[in-house]
């Protein structure tokens, strides 16, 4: 058992370092190849601070454990807009002042039914999961086409220049964090779940989810002390958008996916209801203040509670 916990805990560290020398390592890349800061945040770091779930729920898949996968992507998004905005607007309140945030949104929702709906269908296959991943690509091209001269206080940080040999190293060694951190993970998430009794499902909804969320968590944190707490949204809108389409777009494609009909019973529904209730917070309201922080995180504590 303390071994699990100890695996448990190095597979969530290598996840979080690799997810950021992978994504520091790329950025330099990226600039060094002459790409535009806004491409560069729409996909070197979006893709990079979404590799620890795109590894988790691929190895989880293929592990014959696909609860865990599933489990990743709905947990995570429901811990994206609960656990990581909450903590933000209480550090920070949040102001939706984010161009074309609207349209983001709408696409984050078209992702939540998406999935609802791919629940009571039963299982993502590989025709589904290829739609996913067009569907991706077309809404990354039409971002990138029409904010192509737009400069966020985020996009501003995205300059960062290292020597070539530490590119390499910061890749390599990135994605070598990543994978290990991912195996160590799901091995150990796996034993605990057996040790206790609790379900794969229950595993990917709570530890797995939040573990694989630390890099969405960290910047959001960050940018929350540094009173650019609008980068938060930005960020979870975009990661939840990814993690339905991109993440379980991908992984039905390397293999079937199917959806344990608990999650379609009651923690799809509340991904949805989640992610309606923040669009119609900042739709009314224009910001997430501290109240509605301390609501987020008291509301994702009893969801957890309610799991276990």
């Amino acid at each position: 058992m303390l071994w699990s916990l100890a695996s448990l805990a190095a597979g969530l560290a290598l996840l979080t370092l690799g997810a950021d020398y992978l994504v520091r390592g790329a950025i330099s890349f990226a600039n060094r190849m002459g790409m535009p800061p806004l491409l560069i945040g729409l996909t070197v770091v979006g893709f990079g601070t979404s590799m620890p779930e795109l590894l988790v729920s691929l190895q989880a898949a293929l592990d014959g454990s696909p609860a865990i996968a599933v489990g990743n992507v709905v947990g995570s998004n429901i811990a994206n807009i609960l656990l990581i905005l909450g903590t933000a607007a209480v550090i920070s309140p949040i102001a939706a002042q984010i161009p074309n945030l609207k349209r983001d949104m709408m696409m984050m929702m078209l992702a939540a039914i998406m999935m609802l709906g791919l629940g009571y269908w039963g299982v993502v296959n590989f025709w589904l999961g290829l739609v996913m991943f067009i569907l991706l690509a077309a809404f990354l091209a039409r971002v990138t086409h029409t904010d192509r001269h737009r400069m966020t206080a985020e996009e501003e940080e995205l300059v960062v220049k290292l020597a070539g040999w530490k590119e390499a190293v910061f890749m390599a060694g990135g994605l070598a964090g990543l994978f290990l951190g991912a195996n160590l993970l799901i091995d150990a998430a796996t034993a605990i779940a057996r040790e206790f009794g609790i379900s794969e499902a229950v595993i990917g909804l709570t530890i797995v989810a939040v573990g694989t969320s630390l890099p969405e968590l960290a910047t959001s944190v960050v940018a929350a002390f540094r009173r650019h707490a609008e980068i938060a949204l930005g960020n979870v809108v975009g990661s939840n958008i990814f993690n339905i389409l991109g993440i379980l777009g991908i992984t039905a494609v390397v293999t079937p996916v199917p959806v344990e009909p608990s999650m379609v019973a009651f923690d799809i529904p509340f991904m949805l209801a989640v992610s309606i209730a923040l669009i119609g917070l900042i739709l009314t309201a224009g910001r997430i203040g501290r109240g509605a922080g301390i609501a987020m995180l008291v509301i994702y504590t009893g969801y957890v509670a309610w799991l276990f």
